[in-house]
């Protein structure tokens, strides 16, 4: 296994995943492996991973879910793959790319510059110098949540649900992710539920949210307004069985 496995958890992708991407980043940085799970779909998305798996086998890994199973559980099985393989480095990636691949290395630095840290997250911060584009409402949503979010979590987090982390493979991590998700969206919540609970790290020290310079909204995401009231629910069971740490 390479230094750094990332895992892109992929349903129903073929009119958004960038395969050429993806490829060129290997192709430049041959100490990461992508791991793509294919959570059930049911387009041309396996047909592309198949694809991207032949022109770069040893830095591309394909996991097959046989059923659409949730983000949860396929980047679950991802993680728990690339720290079995042996990884230093683990992360997940969202397979549209609106976090470009570039920062990466970014996040990888990051954890290399700092022995206590456990996680960088991209945090979607709209600042001088970088460039957000985000739809407003999916904003004002996302900073209710977030809002919600650190009440549940006890901890001032400004952005949980940026699909691009990177972790150091290590027992607090794999304690964490160890077994199935209470949410198939709002995993991201428990992820840092479990390391503070699990794992017994202090947030503040093991943890560092990490402003982007880049993310995009891309067009075909498969979150809509309703599931903003489910994602609500799932932080109140995530409350509830957490609360006591």
């Amino acid at each position: 296994m390479a230094e750094v496995a990332i895992t892109v958890p992929c349903y129903n992708e073929a009119d958004r995943l960038k395969c050429d991407a993806f490829v060129d980043f290997v192709r430049q940085h041959r100490d990461v492996v992508f791991i793509f799970v294919d959570d059930g779909s049911t387009d041309g998305t396996a047909h592309l991973l198949k694809s991207i798996a032949r022109s770069e086998p040893n830095n591309v890994q394909l996991i097959t879910l046989e059923t659409n199973r949730g983000k949860a559980e396929a980047v679950r099985q991802g993680t728990l793959s690339a720290i079995a393989a042996g990884a230093s480095y683990v992360g997940y990636w969202d397979a549209d790319l609106a976090t470009p691949l570039h920062a990466v290395m970014e996040f990888v630095g990051e954890l290399k510059k700092k022995s206590d840290l456990l996680l960088v997250m991209g945090a979607r911060v709209q600042l001088l110098g970088r460039t957000i584009v985000r739809k407003r409402y999916r904003h004002y949503l996302g900073r209710v949540f977030a809002t919600v979010a650190s009440f549940v979590l006890r901890m001032p987090v400004y952005d949980t649900q940026c699909g691009a982390k990177m972790f150091v493979a290590s027992e607090p991590v794999a304690l964490a992710f160890r077994d199935p998700f209470i949410s198939r969206w709002v995993f991201d919540v428990e992820i840092l539920a479990r390391l503070v609970c699990r794992g017994n790290v202090n947030p503040q020290v093991a943890i560092c949210e990490y402003p982007l310079f880049e993310w995009q909204d891309v067009k075909g995401s498969k979150i809509k307004l309703k599931d903003f009231w489910i994602a609500l629910w799932d932080l109140g069971r995530i409350h509830f069985t957490y609360k006591r740490c």
